[in-house]
């Protein structure tokens, strides 16, 4: 074995009932490298990691893995072995204690003790000596509940290299982050490079690859299509290697003829529930015309998701304005009646508020319609089967069938889940915030035209982005905000990105 090559990923095949997951898989990481691992949702990413962090132990799946010359085997107490071996995961969806500290949050389970005690002074300065090494920019003794998104992703990096972590595995870092906190995150990983730390990079943000990866394996269908050098790759390549295909267009060419104004949102005002000396919404104005893709673009932090999920009767007190849906004005207490009145959401974070992820695609989908199945105090299966059946056809939800978990779909599956849910509810206004994060090329067409077929059947849509290439691909117009407040709607012939973050960052 080469000593330059500290895991070596040996013919490794992971099968499901009536589904192989990897296939025959065959890459090696050097010593000290940034490898990117990319492909589509379901091309077998997530297994892969699962295997090496030993959610699936030895002996679950064929093939060898060699990690530092020796064949890796965790067994029963895998997913800790994994970790002691020096190979850790820093996943999507932070696993932080909200409540501690940030020294508490590394050392959980492994604090230093002393005659049976608690050593905070020794805790607090290993955590010091950690941070400081890989000049991670945390106080600890900082409450997690208290730090931004970006600094929870640092503490994260911290815990796992506490472990004295050789190689540390990145799922979908920076699908949170602002461009600063992505900025100070690829200084981060420079750092780790620095100290001989080998990094696994996942993400589905293209670009991100060329700025930080030495190398990058490209999956598809559960298969290894190839591994090159990031310099000798380009982002175009990578996507017909991703989905087997030229993609001569990112954003499908929708035939949208946007009608009259259908809804309209006056000078609204909204305070945070928790807190209501906090105003969240400080005067918004906006409206949507039918049948047109309305986008919303700002900075994080400027109010957008606060925006339509006041709107949607799920967060903000309202303290002034008026929202009219058809002339009509709403008073909207609660997402049940937002919904009768034909407003829907698809909500920024799918997990935790789009699905029952230990529940059945089926019971999904129904999950916000059972009255359209209800008679005389039971549920009719077949029309609840029927209709869930139909929206997974004509969403090409893949799936062996409607009874799967949904924790077990990839990241586009289980949109398109969310989003069948919604369209079940027969909405005129869909807001769809952030669509697309953590979804790959291919799915994303997928859901864009989808959107052009919605709207070219007469339902608005509302949608937030984070991407303004995907804002300026998608949208009739571009409503910004900035601090709580609509800035101006621009007419999508006149909206560019400059003029887009002049508006956000209130130059203009």
């Amino acid at each position: 074995m080469n000593d330059d090559i500290i895991l070596d990923v040996q013919n490794v095949t992971k099968q499901f009932p009536g589904v192989t997951a990897l296939s025959d898989v065959s890459f090696q990481v050097r010593r000290g490298e940034i490898h990117g691992l990319c492909g589509e949702n379901g091309a077998g990413k997530s297994t892969l990691m699962k295997i090496l962090s030993g959610v699936y132990p030895w002996g679950s799946y064929e093939g060898t893995i060699l990690y530092e010359g020796k064949e890796l085997k965790l067994e029963n107490r895998s997913i800790r072995q994994a970790i002691e071996e020096g190979i850790a995961i820093v996943y999507q969806e932070l696993t932080l204690i909200p409540s501690m500290t940030v020294g508490e949050n590394i050392y959980l389970g492994k604090e230093p003790l002393e005659r049976g005690s608690i050593n905070w002074d020794k805790l607090y300065a290993d955590t010091q000596e950690i941070l400081t090494k890989y000049r991670l920019d945390i106080q600890p003794q900082a409450i997690i509940k208290d730090l931004g998104v970006g600094k929870m992703q640092m503490t994260e990096i911290a815990k796992a290299l506490s472990e004295n972590a050789k190689i540390l595995i990145l799922d979908e870092p920076t699908s949170a982050l602002s461009e600063a906190e992505i900025d100070q995150l690829m200084e981060i990983l420079h750092t780790l490079k620095e100290h001989g730390v080998t990094c696994i990079y996942i993400t589905h943000k293209l670009d991100e690859f060329f700025r930080i990866a030495d190398s990058i394996t490209i999956l598809r269908d559960g298969k290894v299509v190839t591994t090159q050098p990031a310099q000798n790759l380009n982002q175009e390549k990578l996507v017909r290697y991703m989905v087997g295909r030229e993609m001569k267009e990112r954003f499908p060419k929708g035939n949208r003829q946007p009608g009259e104004v259908i809804l309209e949102v006056e000078d609204l005002h909204a305070r945070n529930p928790q807190h209501l000396e906090q105003e969240v919404i400080k005067g918004a104005s906006f409206n949507v015309r039918r049948g047109e893709i309305l986008g919303i673009a700002g900075l994080m932090g400027s109010g957008r998701t606060e925006l339509v999920t006041t709107i949607f009767g799920e967060y903000g007190k309202i303290t002034k304005g008026k929202i009219k849906l058809e002339g009509r004005e709403l008073k909207i207490r609660n997402s049940r009646e937002a919904m009768l009145q034909g407003i829907s959401l698809v909500p920024e974070d799918r997990k935790r508020h789009g699905l029952v992820l230990i529940q059945s695609i089926l019971k999904n989908i129904s999950l916000a319609n059972l009255d359209q199945f209800a008679s005389w105090f039971r549920i009719d299966d077949n029309a609840e089967l029927n209709a869930c059946l139909s929206f997974s056809k004509s969403l090409a939800i893949k799936a062996p069938n409607l009874q799967v978990p949904c924790d077990s779909l990839s990241g586009g599956n289980q949109q398109k889940v969310v989003i069948s849910k919604w369209l079940m509810s027969k909405p005129k206004i869909l807001i769809m915030d952030d669509p697309t994060r953590g979804i790959d090329v291919g799915a994303k067409y997928e859901i864009y035209k989808l959107m052009n077929d919605l709207a070219e059947k007469g339902i608005s849509i509302i949608m937030i982005s984070s991407e303004l290439e995907e804002v300026l691909g998608m949208s009739d117009r571009v409503m910004v905000m900035h601090e709580g407040k609509s800035t101006t709607t621009l007419d999508i012939a006149e909206a560019t990105q400059e003029k887009i973050m002049a508006l956000a960052t209130g130059i203009a």
